[in-house]
């Protein structure tokens, strides 16, 4: 059944919300952020408002190499794959997107992986690639430094070339289990690879059969040229960040056009954009929200994170200054879109105002007002075409899930841009996504 409604996502950013000062709210979680109990209780409120998946962000380091180091913002974090390996035993339906970097993995280990998470939820897992870009991370790996953006990149291509074949090893009929003849398999349906690249060398085949949506879905978030290209080319879906609906046309009509030049079909690849939805009901609510905001903000956190975005150190300014010559583009290494987005503000902002604008949403669409007026946003930008649906960034978690699901998922479902119910099948048909052929089948 082909997917005609929105998809939409709870993301996971922290476990607390999106903000990276979530976890000060007077109502977030606390020590529980690191229980199953936490996890499978939004797990359940999401399933139960038909959300299609659940998407939790990763990386591999504490970001500290700022200049408050621990003090504000460590961002520990469950491991994504073993999370939702646990919550597919407590929801049924959901699909289940976990982030695992290629700069730091191997191919067969993230082929078993994700093939055993969709085993595990009966063909509900997804793999959001990323390359990785903290140099925390790196550090983490044995590296002196972050590899160079188009070796990541170009990493990432025979990676996920190398995950699909692995996928492929094991053709559908290639499990017997015949007791009698004495044949677990089909041996002329299992299939070593013997690939050799310029990153990997992998004999195969893997040691699990193929996944019960032959390939779990493929999601990339990248939006730097060679990400665009990436995604042109191997994924079933592309997280983008969008601030209006002209810009989402834009960008789709962009995506299109690679993707016709690599042969693929735009009907087949799904554009989610970021979106932080939050329910006020009245201008009392807002300022109040505002307020609560301003609080809780940290200034010393808002110059860390204009100082990692940057790459610069922002120590010798004023941080009531306007902000110092940016880097050149040529060669700058930092975010996908850090220029981008630097540049995209008032550039009468001063260096603290501007840390400050990035705590709060950096580049993510900030969607905020009553529950009708949230509802007619997404809505609108969905009808538009800019966007196949969202990925939900609540910035306070679970409130503002709790807000979103009371108030503005009813709507959705009124107006026919949220599902009332599940399709059935595996999340791949659920979603509308075509079938992958096996490329090794001998299947006349």
């Amino acid at each position: 059944m082909s997917q005609n409604t929105a998809i939409f996502n709870l993301f996971f950013f922290n476990p607390q919300g999106d903000y990276r000062f979530s976890w000060r709210h007077p109502e977030a979680p606390g020590q529980e952020i690191f229980t199953l109990k936490y996890y499978a209780d939004l797990a359940r409120k999401a399933e139960a408002a038909t959300l299609d998946n659940i998407f939790i962000a990763d990386h591999v380091a504490i970001w500290d190499t700022v200049p408050s180091g621990l003090a504000h913002y460590a961002n520990p974090r469950l491991e994504p794959i073993t999370l939702l390996a646990a919550l597919s035993a407590v929801t049924e339906h959901i699909g289940l997107m976990a982030t695992a970097s290629t700069s730091y993995n191997e191919p067969y280990n993230l082929a078993r992986y994700f093939a055993s998470l969709d085993f595990l939820s009966q063909g509900r897992a997804s793999w959001n690639v990323v390359t990785s870009w903290l140099p925390e991370e790196a550090a983490n790996y044995g590296l002196e430094q972050l590899p160079e953006h188009g070796y990541r990149y170009q990493r990432a291509a025979e990676f996920i070339e190398v995950v699909r074949k692995l996928w492929d090893s094991w053709e559908d009929e290639a499990v017997l289990i015949n007791k009698q003849s004495g044949y677990f398999t089909d041996p002329q349906r299992v299939h070593q690879l013997n690939h050799e690249g310029k990153f990997f060398k992998v004999r195969g085949p893997l040691n699990v059969p193929r996944p019960p949506q032959g390939h779990p879905i493929v999601v990339q978030a990248g939006s730097s040229e060679s990400g665009k290209q990436l995604a042109a080319a191997q994924a079933d879906i592309h997280f983008v960040f969008m601030s209006n609906i002209e810009k989402g046309l834009a960008y789709r009509a962009d995506m299109d056009r690679r993707l016709r030049e690599v042969g693929r079909e735009p009907s087949q690849f799904k554009i989610l954009g970021g979106v932080l939805p939050v329910v006020v009901n009245t201008p009392e609510e807002k300022q109040q929200r505002e307020q609560l905001i301003q609080e809780l903000m940290n200034d010393q956190m808002a110059l860390d994170l204009l100082t990692t975005y940057l790459r610069m150190d922002l120590s010798e300014y004023d941080p009531h200054a306007p902000l110092p010559p940016l880097p050149a583009e040529e060669g700058f290494d930092g975010l996908r879109t850090a220029l981008e987005i630097i540049r995209g503000y008032d550039a009468n902002l001063t260096v603290l105002q501007l840390g400050r604008l990035l705590l709060q949403s950096s580049d993510s669409w900030l969607v905020i007002g009553t529950a009708e007026e949230v509802a007619d946003k997404l809505s609108e930008a969905f009808n538009a075409g800019a966007v196949d649906g969202y990925n939900l960034m609540f910035p306070f978690l679970p409130v503002d899930l709790d807000n979103f699901i009371e108030q503005v998922a009813p709507l959705l479902k009124a107006r026919g841009v949220m599902k009332q119910a599940y399709s059935p099948g595996t999340l791949r048909e659920k979603l509308g996504l075509a079938p992958v052929a096996n490329q090794f089948s001998t299947k006349n």
